[in-house]
């Protein structure tokens, strides 16, 4: 099992980065890819999950262990996949997460993609009263206001992120309205579109 790796951070986009350690690029899946920006070409670490399955072998990264736990606690919930695990913890911060687990709210729940009203109870039933046992730190880098370096738009790159993400093609419609007439990194408009769907 894989904890953490340490290197080249050469390569980003909707779906993920790609990190460099002895020569070999290990493309990873991650929540925000974006959030990654500042430290493009440069070193980074990330705290790894691995997911084996007979047709999938995925490498998972976060930004410190506890996002990383509460990611696998996730994938103990009947009906949540990594795919819905990490939209979830795209969507919002862990702590405000874990609050509405512990609250028992439901509603909250309901508003990420994938997550319908059985789910979200079984969100609450299955882990609500477990996860005070570790501490979530926000471990994000400093924001960076750059535009993306391998030539597509911020902003095509944030909606092909919320595509991997989940949500549909008409819910991502809605948002790009409202979207195009802000000037936004990838980052930051994917932020603005998670945003805005929490309040839908």
């Amino acid at each position: 099992m894989f904890d953490y790796i340490r290197g080249l951070l050469t390569y980003l986009s909707g779906n993920g980065i790609v990190l460099e350690q002895g020569g070999i690029g290990y493309r990873i899946v991650c929540a925000n890819p974006f959030s990654y920006q500042p430290l493009l070409n440069h070193e980074a670490t990330l705290y790894l999950f691995q997911y084996l399955r007979e047709d999938a072998n995925v490498l998972y990264g976060f930004k410190t262990r506890e996002e990383r736990e509460l990611f696998v606690r996730l994938l103990t919930v009947s009906g949540i996949g990594p795919k819905s695990a990490l939209a979830i913890l795209a969507s919002d911060h862990p702590e405000r997460i874990i609050q509405a687990i512990e609250a028992e709210d439901e509603h909250y729940l309901t508003r990420f993609p994938g997550v319908g009203r059985k789910t979200a109870g079984q969100i609450v039933l299955d882990l609500k009263g477990k996860l005070n046992d570790f501490a979530v730190q926000d471990g994000s880098a400093d924001e960076e206001e750059s535009s993306s370096e391998n030539g597509n738009h911020p902003l095509t790159e944030a909606l092909d992120a919320l595509k991997t993400l989940g949500y549909s093609d008409k819910e991502i419609g809605r948002l790009i309205p409202i979207l195009k007439k802000q000037d936004l990194s990838a980052e930051n408009y994917l932020k603005e579109a998670l945003r805005l769907m929490m309040k839908a």
